[in-house]
């Protein structure tokens, strides 16, 4: 009989690629989502055992917990986006940073210590405002939204139960990383659909916030693989997953158009920056205010060479493949 795996917000990106990947190697899966979000993945429903549980209750945490005795955690559920934080930070918290002990907490006191194998979806805003670049693990965290500081205490409690109590609790640090699976709220998917939505008419132009945030982008897809090695691995540990290259929201625009035949011309600077088509003349894209953050993160880059030598892991797939998975899953959608 293969392993039990118990994956909360299944979902999301991350899980849907995350159960695929472990049906494949022979896995019995358990996926937790809200109700809503699980018609999402109806792929998934006869082969993924799919259930209900409130991560903002305890004993709801407990008795599944209790129930599925899985041999291995990925907590991957999470309010995660960063802007919303600002509006719903209580909720966040909820999630993002008492949910992870809910679930540690129930492994503790179930006594499942050493059967359990615990992942912790972390992320790179825990560097917020730190200075180093490239950040790695030994990077100072500074996080300036209520998102990251959420997603710090996750860290810090998944490393407390694991130094405290002998659980096997890793955390993954990563960095920015989409699909075609990203939902439309998220800059990128954004780009992508609005890209393809312009190219067929549907859509004038691509309103976006601050062009100049630089992130290091890469493919969920082979970020779920360093989940699993990590949980694989012979001991515990903390891990930045990233691709060690950075772009830019206007570099990550004007890929997305030359893949649908479409040059942008970039002019002007801050709110007032426009991104012209050089053949037409048109105006595509403006910067709207409104989607600047209160405060923002404004340079983030991972170094994965700790994840590369311990695990044997690297990303494998390029900045512009990335954006031409979605670009072109997007005008299948549209067409």
């Amino acid at each position: 009989m293969g392993k039990i795996a118990l994956i909360t917000g299944i979902s999301g990106q991350d899980g849907w690629f995350l159960s695929e990947l472990l049906l494949k190697k022979g896995y019995d899966v358990y996926g937790i989502s809200s109700p809503k979000a699980l018609i999402g993945i109806s792929h998934l429903n006869k082969k993924v055992h799919l259930i209900q549980c409130d991560l903002t209750d305890t004993h709801s945490v407990t008795s599944v917990v209790e129930k599925i005795q899985p041999d291995e955690i990925y907590n991957l559920a999470a309010q995660s986006q960063v802007g919303l934080s600002f509006s719903i930070p209580i909720y966040t918290a909820e999630i993002d940073a008492l949910g992870v002990l809910r679930i540690l907490d129930a492994i503790r006191i179930l006594g499942l210590n050493k059967k359990i194998k615990f992942f912790q979806a972390s992320s790179a805003e825990l560097f917020g405002a730190s200075k180093d670049f490239p950040q790695t693990e030994n990077t100072s965290f500074e996080p300036v939204n209520p998102y990251g500081i959420a997603k710090l205490y996750g860290y810090w409690i998944t490393k407390n139960y694991r130094e405290s109590y002998g659980i096997f609790a890793s955390n993954g640090i990563m960095f920015n990383h989409e699909s075609e699976y990203r939902g439309e709220i998220f800059v990128t998917r954004k780009i992508s659909i609005g890209v393809a939505k312009i190219a067929k008419g549907l859509q004038d132009k691509l309103y976006l916030g601050n062009l100049d945030a630089l992130r290091d982008w890469g493919y969920a897809k082979d970020y779920v693989e360093c989940m699993w090695k990590m949980l694989q691995h012979n001991e515990a540990d903390d891990f930045i997953i990233a691709t060690g290259k950075n772009y830019s929201v206007r570099d990550f625009a004007t890929i997305a158009f030359r893949e649908v035949g479409i040059d942008i011309h970039w002019n002007g600077e801050g709110i007032n920056e426009k991104g012209t088509d050089k053949k037409s003349g048109k105006i595509l894209v403006e910067v709207n205010p409104d989607f600047y953050r209160p405060l923002d993160t404004w340079k983030l880059m991972g170094d994965p060479q700790k994840a590369m030598n311990h695990l044997g892991w690297t990303h494998k797939t390029k900045f512009d493949d990335l954006i031409k998975i979605m670009v072109q899953n997007d005008l299948k959608i549209l067409f």
